[in-house]
């Protein structure tokens, strides 16, 4: 063989060499990743092979599963009571990726979860029967949300404080999943939902934070009383009236011109909502004793999974004492979402302690064996002492009672809650945000609620805590603490 001959062969085996190495890292490096591509559409084939398994609200079935008339996808998902849960179930879809409990557990309920699998599944790679989702959500409690924002836009919590199971989750408006299931029709529906200013596919309780007005007084109060700075809800503070933000000519004023905010006690102040006496407390508590007692709450959590990741609520840092200020009363950069404030009254009415929020109780197999109990999982952590706790309820019992939250009193509970307008639009020229955070409590249950309205057909005169979004709290409260 000459020179010229073996230099060739040479080459060619090398060459081939190299296509049995990239076909080796192709099959069994890369294939994994080939077959997970959201673009594969074997994916969606073999998930839409069969029923899927289902979400369980109250002991039933939300969710279905149907065949399909044409195509090489043999079932579709469906939808019992759809725009009352979409904030929970989230969509399924054959042509879009699932969101909320279809996308966090799709694969227990497409039945590729390996825990699904027998050995017999392993053996022969057979797809497992779905497993199914069980909620914490209360029926009663979530159609009374649903019912009571009706065409407001808004979104409302529902949280048991001692178990810290989540009992209603509701944005408005709201959307019918089952419009997205089909890919035959899902684009014509995508598109009005995405193109639709009042944007239905947001879940406003769990990822729209917004400036919480004087709902978050009670976060500036909790720190007062943790630091010593006031030793009771009944002292008086050092609070003029108006008050002049400091470094700044600019008065602040209240609401109520008429109502006993110089110098009035933490009491007081929540009971009229007294814009001087919380703007002061923050800039002598300082922002960072204040940003502190915020996170104890949860503010600033990039990861708050409930199990679906809520958007972190925002205290802010790095403020002159003019913002800091404005934080004590829940504006300047401080955002919220109603998880969040549902959350700071939970704390309170359970003594001071606050048990993870969740809505999903157990994972189970088709069978209905548990395979995860989110509810033997759920963690407890001090926020603030029982002493407080016990004089912020106390305090906020007397905002329902006499002062700026009587439309949530309950006959036969005891409510207490804290009402916020929070500015909306540079120099507020656009309708205030209406918040309602509140707990209450009858013959051994509990619950705690937070309510915003973004928007609604009243008048902007008409816009208060009180008038908008306390209505729905009682609502809520009423479904959650009867017998």
């Amino acid at each position: 063989m000459n020179k010229t001959i073996r230099r060739a062969s040479l080459f060619t085996l090398l060459l081939v060499l190299a296509l049995l190495v990239r076909a080796t890292w192709v099959q069994f490096y890369e294939g994994r990743a080939l077959a997970d591509d959201k673009d594969n559409r074997r994916n969606a084939i073999a998930t839409y092979s069969a029923p899927l398994g289902n979400i369980i609200v109250g002991g039933r079935s939300v969710t279905g599963s149907a065949p399909t008339k044409t195509g090489d996808l043999r079932y579709k998902r469906t939808y019992t009571d759809g725009e009352l849960y979409a904030a929970v179930t989230g969509y399924a879809s054959q042509a879009y990726a699932p969101t909320q409990l279809e996308g966090i557990y799709t694969d227990l309920l497409n039945g590729t979860d390996n825990r699904l699998k027998s050995v017999l599944d392993t053996l022969t790679n057979r797809r497992a029967d779905p497993g199914n989702v069980v909620t914490t959500i209360d029926p009663d409690v979530q159609k009374a949300a649903y019912d009571a924002l009706g065409d407001k836009k808004g979104g409302a919590v529902a949280v048991d404080p001692k178990t810290g199971k989540i009992l209603a989750v509701v944005s408005t408006p709201s959307y019918d999943p089952s419009a997205l299931t089909d890919a035959n029709t899902a684009g014509t529906a995508w598109k009005k939902l995405t193109s639709d200013p009042d944007k239905p596919l947001t879940n406003r309780a769990l990822r729209q934070p917004l400036p919480p007005g004087s709902t978050f007084k009670l976060v500036v109060a909790a720190a007062a009383l943790e630091d010593g700075l006031y030793t009771s809800v009944d002292e008086r503070t050092d609070s003029p009236d108006p008050y002049t933000l400091p470094g700044t000519s600019r008065e602040l004023s209240n609401e109520n011109p008429n109502a006993p905010c110089t110098n009035a006690t933490i009491r007081t102040a929540l009971e009229y909502s007294c814009n001087n006496v919380f703007a002061k407390m923050a800039v002598k508590l300082g922002q960072d004793k204040v940003r502190a007692m915020a996170e104890k709450f949860g503010f600033n959590d990039e990861e708050q999974d409930v199990p679906v990741r809520a958007y972190p609520s925002v205290y802010p840092s790095d403020m002159y004492p003019s913002e800091t200020a404005l934080t004590g009363i829940g504006q300047f950069d401080v955002t919220a979402t109603p998880l969040q404030m549902a959350m700071v009254s939970a704390a309170i009415a359970n003594g001071g302690k606050l048990v993870s929020p969740h809505m999903v109780a157990q994972i189970t197999d088709s069978g209905g064996d548990v395979l995860r109990d989110y509810d033997d999982e759920a963690g407890t952590k001090e926020i603030v002492s029982s002493s407080t706790a016990e004089q912020l309820q106390s305090a906020m019992r007397t905002v329902v009672e006499r002062g700026t939250g009587t439309n949530a009193q309950v006959p036969g509970a005891t409510v207490g809650g804290k009402t916020g307008t929070a500015q909306h639009g540079e120099n507020n020229s656009q309708v205030p945000y209406a918040w309602f955070t509140s707990y209450g409590k009858s013959g051994g249950k509990e619950v705690a609620v937070a309510v915003v309205v973004e928007q609604s057909d009243a008048a902007r005169s008409e816009v208060s805590g009180n008038g908008l979004a306390a209505p729905v709290a009682k609502a809520m409260m009423e479904a959650a603490l009867k017998d």
